[in-house]
């Protein structure tokens, strides 16, 4: 594997921090993002580039073994073990072995550096494949239903389903869908690090909804029916009369699905905002000195 230098792909130095890589990601990848890009092969070669050095960089681990080991850091692990191991052989073998003659000699040499038995050792190791890491940006709307998407990950196209109530910085791994395995050892993982945006005028916090609803004087004071916006709709409230400013009402099973819980939903709360009225005519404002009046008899 010849070495890749993914700090010049993200034009960052050796010494970036966390945040630094994924402002440089983020900024790159919608810069070469298929989407805005059609028909752009250099523009698909950099996205992907973009996102294969972010899948090791983000990850301390894996950048850790990468600023190590350089092209041969998927197998870090294994190298430090065998190493590990080669030195253990050695030492017991230097510790145990009291004359050395004809083949034993030879025998005790090859085994010490390494060039008989480590090389039919190498042949028979079984690594596990990369684990790969992507972020996939999201609005709220996009998660309240579940649908199927699909992800370009390290020049593969992965269809998977996306589960409604999927949480901001949620991540999900999806066994099986990293890099391959070497001399048929498992494939890696893939991890998937959600970003949502709230692109509604809802609060989310868990399952449940938070929204705040004008609610005029009139009304407020009189009783009424107020239509709301729900998330996949709208509600009729009856109001009861003299309802206070900053009132909260609840609508059971009207906020957002509960994660991998099929039909089953948060709560809304609506809170009230009571709004006075403006631009009063001479005939209202007549009207409220009556009634100013008649309260403070």
């Amino acid at each position: 594997m010849a070495y890749i230098d993914y700090y010049g792909i993200l034009g960052i130095s050796k010494d970036a921090s966390e945040q630094d890589i994924k402002k440089a990601y983020r900024k790159l990848a919608r810069k070469y993002h298929p989407d805005l890009n059609p028909n752009d092969k250099e523009a698909e070669k950099k996205f992907k580039a973009v996102n294969e050095a972010n899948e090791v960089l983000s990850h301390p681990e894996n950048r850790k073994k990468y600023d190590e080991y350089g092209e041969h850091w998927k197998h870090a692990d294994e190298i430090k073990n065998s190493e590990r191991a080669q030195h253990q052989q050695r030492q017991t073998q230097y510790q145990t072995s009291d004359d050395f003659s004809g083949s034993d000699f030879s025998d005790f040499f090859e085994s010490m550096f390494g060039h008989r038995a480590s090389g039919a050792q190498s042949r028979n190791l079984k690594f596990r494949g990369q684990d790969y890491n992507a972020e996939l940006q999201l609005d709220l709307t996009d998660v309240y239903k579940s649908h199927k998407r699909t992800l370009t990950v390290n020049n593969k196209n992965i269809r998977l389903t996306i589960p409604a109530g999927v949480e901001n910085g949620q991540v999900i791994k999806i066994s099986g869908y990293g890099g391959p395995g070497v001399n048929g050892g498992p494939h890696g993982d893939l991890f998937i690090h959600f970003s949502i945006t709230n692109n509604t005028k809802f609060k989310r916090e868990g399952d449940n909804l938070y929204l705040t609803a004008d609610l005029d004087l009139y009304t407020a004071l009189l009783g009424g029916e107020l239509l709301v916006d729900t998330f996949d709709g709208k509600a009729k409230l009856t109001i009861k009369p003299e309802t206070q400013n900053g009132t909260k009402v609840k609508l059971k099973n009207k906020g957002f699905p509960k994660y991998k819980s099929e039909g089953v939903f948060g709560d809304l709360y609506i809170t009230f905002s009571i709004k006075t009225p403006k631009n009063l005519t001479a005939k209202e404002k007549e009207l409220l000195k009556e009634l100013q009046k008649l309260r403070h008899k």
